[in-house]
């Protein structure tokens, strides 16, 4: 499967002094993994857009930098366009291109809002799909008034207090974040420098005021010709080309034309097909018919062909080798049961019956993820373990210095081979503990992978806890039995759990479990 693909569009309030422009992009290109496709600033509306790409944590860390980095170096007092804003950076789109959903956008959004909030107090609103109220999924109503308006009524207004940090704004202002469909950043130019036909016109198109759905429009004045300035927010459902036309006809009956229009930032490619297909009237037309999508479709048919998901650590799992063994076996099987905690987490959120459990659902989303990477990790960790413990082993023991050093070196080495599984399973029992919550809280009707993840999870903690008791003969017997101690203790808990966690498959799942 290929690596998950996500894009960020921010936009920065400043246009005039590249020398700022080119900080904020060099803060973005620090981040391993990041591609810059595209930026584009304009004096007039005193706005830089920036597109880049990346795997999903690093995009977000990129755009981070970014935020601080403008943080730092924009001052909203001091700034003036034309463009409506509301802080230094203005807004942060999280956008899905490949294997990744709409909903881990979201989780995206709220991480990097919270850090944001948190690490930098500026206020962060959350927007779009991300949007954790309804009035506050449209950009505009968030921004209504710009920075100069939120500054009179954050903290006093409740509802303009922001989702993540503080109740009060400094220079940076505030940043709206959030998740998104692909949009396309579209002005169209006027053959005259009446900047009211642009209004108008922005008017007549624009959904707000009764135009065209997925349409946001504003009429200005750009390099002294008048700019229908529009965000399309869902080119499926209100193409561009009809837009244009919609443009052209009501230009005309003002007596003007359009001169030109220029895109901001990127377009999806599938939006030009529909308009050259529009245009050219090519009405039996198939995609498969565009050369490069068919060699692109055929690549990918190819790659998914060839890739079994987990099939090289099962390969390495069933070789003749000592590593991996029952110990990463015991990490993987825990990533799988937090992997599960998550789905359930994510298929109740955003549904209504279950609209109050949301906030605490992201939670749980948040330490689930974590867990699923941390117990990777593990798993990676114990083949370590026993792979330092057997070099340990074969150390020299010729003379008393070396035979010291030999016996040092082996008994580091075997409270790590104890420590981690351990790990693993203190790791698991967060694990389970959350999958008890979901099957309590969450999606009904994904109670039965709640159940599977709680029981995956004491698979973990019964099989790491093999793995810290036949490494305990090792050591001396005050520190064996400090480790074999803590061992029961997790499994007490962990039996204890599941059972309460049986009970409520049995109860609010209806399983017959007897």
């Amino acid at each position: 499967m290929p690596e998950p693909l996500v894009e960020c569009i921010p936009n920065f309030s400043e246009a005039r002094r590249p020398d700022v422009v080119e900080q904020i992009l060099t803060a973005i290109r620090s981040v391993n993994g990041i591609n810059i496709l595209d930026h584009s600033s304009d004096s007039d509306h005193n706005r830089t857009v920036v597109t880049f790409v990346g795997p999903p944590a690093a995009v977000e860390d990129a755009a981070f930098q970014a935020i601080k980095t403008a943080a730092r170096l924009i001052d909203l007092d001091q700034h003036t366009g034309e463009h409506p804003r509301l802080g230094a950076t203005d807004v942060v789109p999280f956008v899905p291109i490949s294997s990744i959903t709409m909903q881990e956008c979201v989780e995206m959004a709220r991480r990097v809002g919270k850090r944001v909030g948190v690490e930098l107090s500026i206020p962060v609103y959350l927007y779009e799909a991300a949007a954790t109220r309804p009035d506050r999924q449209n950009l505009e109503n968030i921004r209504r008034g710009e920075y100069e308006l939120l500054k009179s009524e954050i903290g006093v207004k409740p509802d303009r207090d922001p989702d993540f940090g503080p109740k009060s704004v400094g220079p940076a202002g505030a940043t709206v974040i959030g998740a998104r469909a692909p949009l396309i950043a579209y002005n169209i130019y006027l053959t005259t420098g009446d900047v009211n036909i642009a209004q108008k016109i922005a008017r007549a198109i624009r959904h707000s005021s009764g135009g065209f759905r997925y349409v946001k429009a504003l009429g200005m004045l750009v390099e002294g010709r008048a700019q229908v300035s529009m965000n399309l927010t869902n080119f499926q459902q209100t193409p561009v080309f009809r837009v244009m036309e919609a443009v052209r006809i009501e230009a005309a009956r003002y007596g003007v034309s359009i001169h030109h229009s220029e895109l901001i930032g990127l377009i999806p490619q599938n939006a030009l097909r529909d308009s050259a297909v529009w245009y050219l009237q090519l009405d039996d037309f198939q995609s498969e018919q565009v050369l490069e999508e068919k060699l692109f479709a055929s690549r990918i048919e190819s790659s998914r062909s060839s890739v079994i998901p987990g099939k090289e650590f099962l390969d390495n799992l069933a070789a003749g080798t000592p590593t991996p063994g029952g110990g990463s076996a015991a990490a993987f099987a825990g990533s799988a049961a937090a992997s599960l905690v998550s789905m359930v987490a994510r298929l109740t959120v955003g549904k209504k019956k279950y609209a109050a459990m949301e906030t605490r659902m992201y939670e749980i989303i948040e330490q689930s993820e974590a867990l699923r990477l941390q117990l990777l990790e593990t798993m990676q960790a114990d083949a370590a373990a026993f792979e330092a413990w057997m070099v340990a082993n074969r150390l020299p023991k010729d003379t008393p210095d070396q035979q010291a050093a030999r016996l040092s070196a082996v008994e580091l080495a075997t409270r790590t081979a104890i420590e981690v599984p351990l790990r693993t399973m203190e790791q698991a029992m967060r694990a389970l503990k959350l999958a008890l919550e979901v099957a309590e809280t969450g999606n009904l009707n994904a109670i039965s992978d709640a159940g599977s993840g709680g029981e995956l999870a004491l698979t973990a903690i019964t099989a790491a806890g093999y793995n810290v008791r036949i490494n305990c003969p090792g050591l001396d017997e005050s520190s064996a039995h400090q480790y074999i101690k803590r061992a029961r203790e997790i499994e007490t808990d962990a039996h204890q759990t599941i059972a309460r966690l049986r009970t409520t498959l049995s109860t609010r799942g209806n399983f017959p479990l007897e």
